[in-house]
């Protein structure tokens, strides 16, 4: 799970529902992966419902030292996004906990286009930017907690 450059090796879980948002989020991530001296592999599924079970197959994988997940739900007119929502916090959670390697959710929940455009690097946050810390955060204590 450890790399030569010592920063690991990271997966990104990627929903591609919202192709645009996902690219943005994967950038943001992949930037501050390599910006550590980590590399990662990317992988798509095709909505937030699906990273639960992606995220687990790359946490069972014994490749990676933890799993971003990544993706957008913006809200309808009914209740699909909270059952979305919900199933994939839930899902990837669980995830982390069962196999101890580590999993952030940088899943956007959002009212509209504008708001996720501007969680995903235009202007008041960048939430692949944010897992990829958080998941590196995470693998980081776990190292030095199983070192002791």
């Amino acid at each position: 799970m450890t790399d030569a450059a010592g920063g690991g090796r990271y997966a990104i879980v990627v929903a591609r529902f919202y192709a645009e948002i996902a690219d943005r989020l994967v950038a943001g991530a992949t930037e501050a992966f390599e910006a550590s001296g980590a590399s990662v592999d990317v992988h798509d599924v095709p909505g937030a419902f699906e990273l639960p079970l992606a995220a687990r197959l790359c946490a069972d994988s014994g490749r990676y030292a933890g799993v971003a997940c990544l993706g957008c739900v913006v809200r309808g007119e009914t209740d699909h996004y909270d059952f979305v929502c919900a199933e994939a916090a839930r899902g990837i959670g669980e995830v982390g906990l069962d196999t101890r390697v580590p999993c952030a959710f940088g899943v956007l929940t959002v009212d509209s286009r504008e708001q996720a455009l501007e969680r995903s690097g235009g202007g008041k946050r960048h939430s692949g930017r944010e897992a990829a810390e958080a998941v590196m955060r995470m693998a980081e204590l776990e190292r030095s907690l199983t070192r002791a």
